[in-house]
């Protein structure tokens, strides 16, 4: 392994962390309406549980309002099964062949708790984030202790790997104040 190989695994990783946490703020619901809250809804199709997205139409009619239109009729009821199911709190009302999904506004009460939610994901990221900076500097200790490196290149190299912490954790803030601002912003 050399110093490059261990930079790139760490910057890779600590983008999957990013991707991770912008997932999971993805799924935190906030007072308006957007698609990507039922990605995680499956539905039953044939026997197969088949993600919401491959078996209907997802839109915005308005600000608090998702419209689901399924491509096939007999659908709509297993659909407004699974969305109800899903955890979500929505509560789906069909209009022949739309499924209408109203977003209940959220309460100041539980604004707070999802703020905390969202700050346990985010400290739980920069917590990954620091665990692979700690598994690139081992490996880097292993390449100086195996004399595959010089100490200045170590140096170097934990330098570098300490810069690209920062920067990902710089994000991990940044995600994490604009989701906290979309989920008090009333």
């Amino acid at each position: 392994m050399t110093v490059a190989e261990v930079k790139k695994s760490a910057e890779q990783k600590m983008q999957k962390t990013m991707e991770t946490l912008k997932a999971d703020l993805g799924k935190v619901r906030t007072g308006r309406a957007h698609t990507g809250i039922l990605d995680h809804v499956h539905v039953d199709y044939y026997g197969n549980a088949t993600p919401l997205g491959q078996v209907a139409n997802l839109s915005l009619l308005d600000a608090r309002t998702i419209s689901v239109t399924p491509w096939e009729k007999k659908l709509v009821p297993a659909i407004e099964k699974a969305i109800r199911d899903a955890g979500l709190g929505l509560n789906p009302s069909s209009m022949g062949e739309v499924i209408r999904v109203p977003m209940p506004a959220l309460t100041e009460e539980r604004r707070r708790d999802l703020t905390k939610v969202v700050r346990g994901e985010a400290e739980n990221a920069r917590v990954a984030v620091r665990n692979i900076r700690r598994d690139a500097n081992t490996g880097l200790k292993e390449l100086l202790k195996s004399k595959a490196i010089s100490e200045d290149d170590d140096r170097r190299a934990q330098d570098d790997i300490q810069k690209l912490t920062d920067r990902f954790i710089a994000e991990i803030d940044k995600a994490l104040a604009a989701k906290e601002v979309d989920l008090m912003a009333v």
